[in-house]
């Protein structure tokens, strides 16, 4: 079987969301055994003008959510980004996958040269889907994921190379 744009992207969107839940969930551990109050991790930041852990998670869910639903030619599902606590980004990380499970092989196959456009208040992007998958959706999933779970670890979290891969 050769490599298609779909099981380049949904099969691994969805164990990386799914590896970011179980990360985060060893984050929510880690504060209730040492009783650290959980917002110095959901509001921990590397640097001052980067995002805090919360929108790391939220960055994640919207670029595999926003991608799939591009490349399928579907509605996108919008979410609040409203998130405050481990629960809730789980919460979302789990719609996040029940949406991307919904996507069938047929709806992103054969997309590769389709159009994909990106606008944003100071710039704008034009892709073709497979450069568009390779090029920005895959490298930002696993900057935000790479981020939130490097946020977790900096704190003291006990995390290794396996929570991340998820025991690939």
């Amino acid at each position: 079987m050769s490599l298609t744009l779909y099981s380049a992207f949904i099969p691994v969107a969805i164990r990386t969301l799914q590896n970011l839940s179980a990360v985060l969930a060893k984050g929510a551990a880690h504060c209730e055994a040492r009783k650290i109050d959980p917002n110095a991790f959901l509001s921990a930041r590397l640097y001052p003008d980067m995002f805090p852990l919360t929108r790391q998670v939220q960055i994640a869910s919207d670029t595999v959510k926003g991608a799939a639903a591009r490349l399928a030619g579907i509605e996108m599902p919008r979410y609040e980004d409203n998130e405050t606590t481990f629960a809730e980004l789980q919460t979302r990380l789990d719609k996040t996958v029940a949406f991307l499970q919904t996507i069938q092989p047929a709806q992103i196959d054969g997309k590769e040269d389709a159009d994909i456009v990106l606008s944003f208040p100071t710039r704008t992007f034009e892709f073709k889907g497979q450069a568009y998958l390779t090029g920005w959706v895959l490298p930002n999933l696993y900057f935000h994921t790479t981020t939130a779970y490097n946020l977790l670890r900096h704190g003291g979290v006990e995390l290794g190379k396996a929570d991340y891969l998820g025991g690939a």
